[in-house]
């Protein structure tokens, strides 16, 4: 009981951080991505800006994904069916089938990962979610894709993409559509059968916090696929890069400067490069 409790304490203050950072005490960590609303509402209250000038990312010791895969999947019917996935499930995956070979991709191997090809699989799985889809939801349903495929791979994160007429929570804190809107897509991890299996919430960006102007849901999709896979990589267990407010190389770099499109097309964001003590789009 006193490690829950010690856990809960943990969760509400870390819910007020402007990093978003969620380590609890049995080794499984949280990185929340904060709406557009909510980052611009840190800055106004003065919180510093994470990717300020002298605030590198430090190496704290753990592991990374060296030669990282990605298998996506899409619940619900509205992604169509694995044989015959829907238009934006297409062009999810097609993202997916290039970004491990990209410029913007590349900014990440001066933390000691790898180029590659990212994709591994994708699975749709026809079935509904409820409409408030918590994170033991989402990690069942991670379970559920091992039960007909296989894994779990230590080097894989499994990416788990909601359709429109849900919304992904984490204790109080929700996703668009949700009562308490904090942020817009996760990635985290836990150990299952002592494996330790890397996965994300993505939710879809349906509401104003968790859009950029003019872009489609497949192009913020991208962008949050973006930033939630290369954190996944340089900081699975929350125990490799980040800075001394607890930031992500991504999250240095979050909404500020904009999304742009990059590489094929797609939605990114900018990447913090401690070789640059900067945000940049690439990596030559």
């Amino acid at each position: 009981m006193r490690k829950l409790f010690a856990v809960l304490v943990f969760l509400s203050l870390a819910s007020l951080a402007s990093a978003q950072r969620i380590d609890e005490l049995n080794g499984k960590h949280t990185q929340l991505y904060p709406t557009k609303d909510k980052a611009d509402k840190d800055v106004g209250e003065g919180k510093a800006k994470s990717g300020g000038a002298g605030s590198n990312l430090t190496y704290h010791g753990g592991s990374t994904l060296t030669q990282a895969k990605v298998v996506s999947i899409f619940w619900g019917s509205e992604w169509g069916t694995t044989t015959s996935p829907s238009d934006l499930a297409q062009t999810i995956y097609g993202f997916f089938a290039q970004f491990g070979n990209t410029p913007e991709y590349n900014v990440i191997t001066q933390y000691g990962v790898q180029q590659n090809n990212l994709t591994n699989a994708y699975w749709v799985d026809s079935s509904n979610p409820p409409t408030n889809v918590s994170d033991s939801a989402i990690q069942s349903e991670v379970l559920k894709y091992f039960g007909t495929h296989a894994g779990p791979d230590a080097s894989t994160i499994y990416e788990v993409f909601l359709p429109s007429g849900s919304y992904s929570s984490y204790g109080s804190q929700d996703s668009c559509g949700g009562p308490n809107l904090v942020y817009c897509a996760y990635h985290s991890n836990f150990i299952h059968n002592g494996s330790d299996i890397k996965y994300a919430s993505m939710p879809y960006p349906s509401c104003g916090g968790c859009q950029w102007t003019g872009w489609s849901a497949a192009q913020n999709f991208e962008h949050f696929a973006c930033h939630e896979t290369r954190e996944a990589v340089t900081d699975p267990d929350g125990t490799a890069w980040y800075d001394r407010r607890g930031n992500e190389a991504d999250d240095k770099c979050a909404w500020s400067p904009a999304p742009f499109f990059g590489t094929g097309g797609y939605g990114y964001q900018w990447e913090w490069s401690n070789a640059r003590s900067a945000c940049v789009q690439t990596s030559p």
